[in-house]
């Protein structure tokens, strides 16, 4: 039997396409495959070190707590460093940006134009009621009312979002 010249080169193709040689395709471990741009999660030391950043009021919240209730923001928000964007803008690093200037998203007029630099204050005013900061904005989310969970989703956020150190 004889194969034809380009057959080769297809499968050398296709198995570029999926991101390994021939030899790797059986060999590749989990580390292989995580995004190199992923931090490791910070530990116990490292996430009491960010919180202590945060004022009082937010140092002994819940993380689980906060994790839990910011589920529901994961369905148009990403939080690692260096994710695409999705109905809302990636949240990596939001604490001191300006409001409206996260790179590759689009944001409503009144956002840019708010003028404020997110903190954790500002962050927990935003999520009580985003459309009370900025009516134009388009983001769906009606508010978060309970004052705990608000405390709980800044701090989980502050933690998710700063690399340990910084």
């Amino acid at each position: 039997m004889r194969v034809h010249p380009s057959v080769p080169l297809l499968v050398a193709l296709a198995l570029t396409a999926c991101g390994k040689t021939g030899s790797e395709t059986n060999s590749a471990t989990a580390a292989d495959t995580a995004p190199s741009s992923a931090p490791a999660p910070p530990t116990d030391a490292q996430k009491k070190a960010i919180l202590a950043t945060l004022p009082t009021a937010y140092q002994g919240a819940d993380l689980d707590n906060g994790q839990t209730k910011f589920a529901l923001c994961q369905s148009c928000h990403t939080v690692g460093k260096g994710e695409a964007p999705m109905v809302g803008p990636n949240l990596w690093g939001v604490f001191g940006r300006k409001a409206g200037s996260a790179p590759g998203f689009t944001y409503s007029d009144g956002l840019k134009a708010l003028n404020v630099t997110w903190d954790a204050p500002t962050i927990d005013k935003w999520i009580s009621n985003p459309r009370g900061m900025d009516p134009t904005t388009k983001m769906t989310y009606l508010g978060m009312e309970n004052p705990k969970d608000r405390i709980d989703v800044v701090a989980y956020l502050k933690v998710v979002t700063t690399a340990p150190g910084s």
